[in-house]
């Protein structure tokens, strides 16, 4: 499994964002997207890519993904969201931060996932 942080400009981003994730780099979203403060989204972003963001997000959310980190990043890589996407694997001390906060961050509504109604008809 591995988490995976996207930062846009608007929910509409995010939300086609996730579609993409699940569409077209064909990743299976485990639960319901999880809301972060744009502020700790930049900071987490900026110590990934060790460079100063250009700009500030005003919307960000993490998911987690049932795919190991090395496919995750591989499927995302053939992909062009609308959004800024990263993966954060167990390598970086992030990862543990946010695995100790997830639970306690509050869901993203608005996404459902395509996959799940698919699965019901």
């Amino acid at each position: 499994m591995a988490f995976i942080l996207v930062r846009a400009e608007n929910q509409e981003k995010i939300l086609n964002a996730l579609a993409d994730l699940e569409r077209h780099a064909k990743l299976k979203i485990n639960g319901k997207p999880k809301i972060v403060s744009p502020e700790l989204a930049d900071e987490v972003m900026e110590r990934i890519l060790k460079q100063k963001l250009r700009s500030k997000t005003k919307r960000a959310v993490m998911v987690l993904v049932e795919e190991d980190t090395t496919k995750s990043i591989m499927q995302i890589r053939k992909i062009h969201p609308p959004a800024h996407i990263v993966v954060i694997s167990q390598e970086y001390e992030d990862y543990h931060n946010l695995k100790n906060i997830y639970k306690e961050l509050l869901p993203f509504k608005g996404y459902y996932s395509r996959k799940t109604k698919i699965k019901e008809k």
